[in-house]
């Protein structure tokens, strides 16, 4: 049996339509359960999730209607609710829920190593999207209340797989994709941002550069605000007819790792290697430099310097893939620590970025335990408690190890034009990052 939740409600039978849940608010609940249908979902859960704060003095007999209903009319079906203590649950059976296997190709799509097979597993989960949940059942409120995380997911495969099919060089894959969804999220500069790049690939400069203006309307309008760094700096890259814009390449000294590109290593010490992009710090930020633009990408690279373990990572994936809006915040939370450590390390007299370091440390080390590694050592870990937020944490930590050795006073900061890679100098002689092409003397970090 199906269940389909992603647009109008459907329960399908070997593709006959069945008549489940006659009153809208039956099916609302009958959704919740589906939803929620590995854990119990509470009376009391039930009637937050139908009516808000404002419940009537009738809920809860109304709910035991409710589902003294859809149990007679799921029993024929072989599909059975189950009384949990003060809750009720679908039992495991013979019936699917597009909704659920939406997150999870979503989630495989985030782990899969090659571009090719992510874009196909992403294909598959976007194919399941007929539109908003419980699009004939739900008003706007209780959509947000069942399952907001959906929306903000699917727009978040939109821009995955966009940025797949512009790495491949299919632009034109992402303008018939995106152009709609672009116009209707135009706070989403991820997407925004693709099919910027998708025109301005296709040879469509002036629809590219339009994009951008109706995107501006549509933010000083509605929230007041202005575009951000993203779209700004491609507006400009596309009015200076930027070549490195015109079609796909690996970013400049990078490497690719478990399917994300990630910096060269510089120096071996994950503090230092944190602060570094793919095209240096000096002078003007290249376009292209930044490595930091996707929660993966943040996750993969603790795993690849060692400061999380490989499994940790697997389930940070799946994490980021369910909460893609908590995962953004923690994201910016670790752009802005990265270049609060980058001054610390630069400019040892700044105060204030100390303070805004040692405020992460402190939270990274509410959050760790002391443990014996495998190598026999005692190592600090930091514990799943920390959930999202556990690879900035984890950098943290060895932020701090290094700030209070002192080997930092070793650091050193490239100066070759267009660089400022950070690396240790613990010979006393090294004068440049091991790029090997900025030359010159190096100069301290302090």
């Amino acid at each position: 049996m199906e269940f389909r939740l992603l647009g109008p409600f459907e329960a399908r039978r070997d593709g006959r339509l069945l008549p489940l849940g006659g009153r809208r608010q039956e099916r609302c609940l009958l959704a919740v359960l589906l939803l929620e249908a590995d854990r119990v979902a509470t009376v009391s859960r039930l009637i937050g999730v139908l009516w808000g704060d404002t419940p009537p003095a009738s809920a809860r007999g109304t709910v035991h209607t409710y589902i003294g209903r859809l149990r007679a009319a799921l029993a024929p079906h072989g599909i059975a609710l189950e009384t949990v203590r003060d809750g009720y649950r679908v039992k495991p059976g013979p019936y699917t829920v597009d909704a659920r296997d939406f997150t999870a190709l979503v989630r495989r799509a985030a782990r899969a190593a090659e571009s090719a097979r992510r874009i196909r597993l992403y294909d598959e989960a976007l194919a399941l999207w007929r539109g908003p949940l419980l699009l004939d059942a739900a008003d706007d409120a209780l959509r947000d209340r069942l399952g907001a995380h959906l929306a903000d997911l699917r727009l978040t495969a939109l821009e995955e797989r966009a940025a797949e099919h512009l790495f491949l060089g299919l632009h034109e894959r992402v303008v018939s994709d995106l152009t709609g969804p672009a116009s209707e999220h135009p706070g989403r500069e991820r997407l925004v941002a693709a099919v910027m790049t998708a025109l301005h690939r296709g040879g469509r400069q002036t629809d590219a550069l339009e994009l951008y203006r109706s995107t501006r309307r549509a933010l000083v309008r509605g929230l007041g605000v202005e575009p951000g760094g993203v779209l700004t700096t491609l507006h400009d890259r596309i009015l200076r007819g930027d070549p490195r814009l015109d079609g796909p390449s690996a970013p400049l000294h990078a490497v690719r790792v478990g399917g994300e590109w990630l910096p060269w290593t510089t120096s071996g010490h994950p503090a230092l290697e944190f602060c570094n992009t793919f095209a240096g710090w000096g002078g003007p930020r290249l376009p292209g430099s930044e490595w930091l633009t996707r929660y993966g990408t943040l996750a993969v690279w603790c795993g690849h310097h060692g400061v999380v373990d490989e499994r940790t990572v697997g389930g940070l994936l799946r994490q980021a893939a369910e909460r893609p809006a908590e995962a953004g915040r923690a994201l910016d939370r670790a752009r802005g620590f990265r270049a609060r450590l980058y001054t610390c390390l630069t400019r040892p007299d700044d105060v204030p970025a100390f303070r805004d370091v040692a405020a992460v440390v402190d939270e990274a080390a509410a959050h760790s335990r002391f443990v014996r590694g495998a190598d026999g050592l005692g190592h600090w870990q930091v514990g799943p408690a920390a959930g999202l937020s556990l690879p900035l944490f984890a950098v943290a930590r060895s932020a701090a190890g290094l700030l209070a050795d002192p080997r930092r006073l070793l650091v050193r900061a490239c100066p070759g034009e267009g660089c400022g890679w950070l690396f240790s100098d613990e010979s006393g002689r090294r004068r440049w990052c091991s790029l090997r092409t900025c030359g010159g003397s190096g100069t301290p970090a302090h």
